[in-house]
């Protein structure tokens, strides 16, 4: 391990972790569910299609996109109808036929849009912000065999950043794990 808890590559270089492939679903499958209870914590799956009952073998929990975006929509309701009331009411106040300054009705569909396009834009950042993108390179691009990930391959990833990474027990365990291969990815 180097000085900053991250292991070093057969050939010398900073170790970001280990790839395992399979081949097929079932046996990917449990493999996640055997790395989420060997208690790893920065480790991912990939696949060329959707898993269904993968979130739960990762051990995924619900995200907090729905809360970021209602806080949008929010934001948006009020300040749309703040932005009215204020231009309405109070900076210019325009007096017809004894309507009031400042009707609720009316102003509904500036008060729509805004919330729309807040909640929108916050679904936006909010999912590259949870995400950490945008990230333009990974170490696994490295690897010929990750290219298979969006053709006919499963594969899962094991940080070296993760708290449980040890060298030999990581690689023992993923060995274990009936995979094709398990290959060592350089930072």
């Amino acid at each position: 391990m180097s000085e900053r808890g991250t292991a070093t590559s057969a050939g010398g270089a900073e170790l970001y972790g280990f790839l395992v492939e399979f081949e097929d679903v079932d046996t990917f499958i449990e493999a996640a569910e055997e790395v989420r209870d060997a208690g790893y914590t920065k480790w991912d799956t990939h696949t060329p299609f959707v898993v269904h009952g993968l979130d739960g073998a990762m051990g995924i929990r619900a995200t907090k996109l729905p809360l970021i975006v209602f806080a949008g929509g929010l934001a948006g309701t009020t300040l749309g109808i703040a932005l009215q009331w204020w231009t309405n009411a109070v900076d210019y106040p325009f007096l017809i036929s004894g309507k009031p300054l400042f009707s609720l009705p009316a102003n509904i569909p500036v008060a729509f849009e805004t919330t729309i396009l807040l909640a929108a834009l916050c679904a936006l950042g909010g999912m590259l912000w949870l995400n950490g993108l945008p990230r333009l390179y990974h170490p696994l691009f490295k690897s010929e065999a990750f290219k298979r990930a969006t053709d006919d391959r499963f594969f899962i990833s094991v940080e070296s950043a993760d708290p449980l990474f040890d060298e030999v027990a990581t690689r023992s365990l993923l060995e274990s794990l009936h995979g094709a291969r398990v290959e060592e990815i350089e930072e």
